[in-house]
């Protein structure tokens, strides 16, 4: 069997007495797509900078290509391209000059260097701002220049925090669609708060949460889930539902008022077959109208509200029982009478 290309194991992390990460453990496949996600605070940039060596973990273990990321921390380098939140660059130095420096740093060969910074500023596409200083780049371009930059070693392991950060939707469906080619190449683990982003890239999306893993799913298995169907029906509410609720292919109906008329429905059906074509015809055949039927698939954005949902709920303290209290005994009449 394959050794994982990322290895955790009961991975934590101590900020004093605040846990940012909490005994997290998963594995990445080589050459898989990872979507990290979770809240602000959850524990993800925590984990990737542990992952990078930037910071060492509380206890627990991870390892990289085979590599402990505490107790080989160099070699783990050698084999991950990171790109942080926040990109590091030396503002008085230009585009190329810069990479050109960073790839000394790595050990890209002298020989193919100059073809290799041009291939990964093409990639990133960068190419058109190479000769300019980094300090008068827009943070958009600088995060496509941190991205260039985790490229030119051509390493089999890339860490992505927040890569389309700063950028407008142009750029960031550029850089979806690079993320996307370097994925059956590399294997990636990036993080965003922007759901249909991942929804776009992901071959599996692991969610976290106050430090813990809350969900780990693979895009096959979500696109596997049952679907429901949505319905918007003209036609008298409790008829309608009535009828819809005796189709014998209709595991589950909920219905919701949408105008005086008009009723909106989601559906499940009994055998997970789409059924869509054959209840228009028995709606139309009632004589109502259908102005709408669609199938609703699971999205990542509902998964990820309904973890956090939950999360919310259990913190969210039971109201106090009230306890019934005996009104105060009443004083004596102590005026004299007259």
């Amino acid at each position: 069997m394959q050794t994982p290309a990322i290895n955790v194991q009961n991975l934590s992390k101590n900020y004093g007495p605040v846990q940012a990460v909490d005994d997290v453990s998963f594995q990445v496949p080589h050459g898989e797509l990872v979507g990290f996600l979770g809240p602000n605070g959850a524990g993800k940039s925590t984990c990737m900078r542990i992952l990078t060596t930037w910071l060492p973990a509380s206890s627990g273990y991870a390892w990289l290509n085979g590599y402990d990321v505490m107790y080989q921390s160099m070699e783990v380098r050698k084999r991950i391209g990171y790109l942080p939140e926040s990109v590091p660059v030396y503002g008085e130095m230009r585009v190329r000059e810069y990479l050109a420096y960073r790839a000394k740093l790595k050990g890209v060969e002298r020989r193919g260097r100059t073809a290799r910074i041009d291939n990964c500023m093409a990639k990133c596409r960068v190419m058109e701002v190479k000769n300019r200083l980094l300090s008068t780049l827009s943070k958009g371009y600088r995060q496509r220049v941190g991205l260039a930059d985790t490229l030119l070693a051509d390493p089999p392991i890339l860490i992505l925090d927040e890569p389309t950060s700063g950028l407008d939707p142009v750029q960031i469906g550029e850089t979806l669609a690079t993320i996307k080619e370097l994925g059956g190449q590399h294997t990636i683990l990036f993080s965003t708060h922007v759901l249909p982003e991942v929804e776009k890239v992901y071959d599996r999306v692991i969610i976290i949460d106050k430090g813990r893993i809350k969900y780990d799913e693979t895009k096959k298995a979500i696109d596997a889930q049952e679907a429901s169907y949505l319905l918007e029906v003209r036609g008298p509410a409790d008829a309608v539902t009535a009828f819809l609720r005796d189709q014998p292919d209709v595991a589950s109906v909920e219905a919701k008022s949408i105008e005086s008329d008009l009723t909106g429905f989601e559906l499940r059906s009994r055998d997970r077959k789409d059924h869509r074509e054959a209840l228009a015809s028995r709606i139309a055949a009632k004589g109502w109208g259908l102005r709408r039927v669609e199938v609703k698939r699971p999205s990542l954005e509902a998964i990820f509200n309904e973890v956090v949902r939950r999360r919310q709920d259990a913190a969210t303290p039971a109201p106090a029982p009230v306890t019934p209290t005996e009104p105060a005994p009443t004083e004596p009449d102590k005026t004299p009478a007259a």
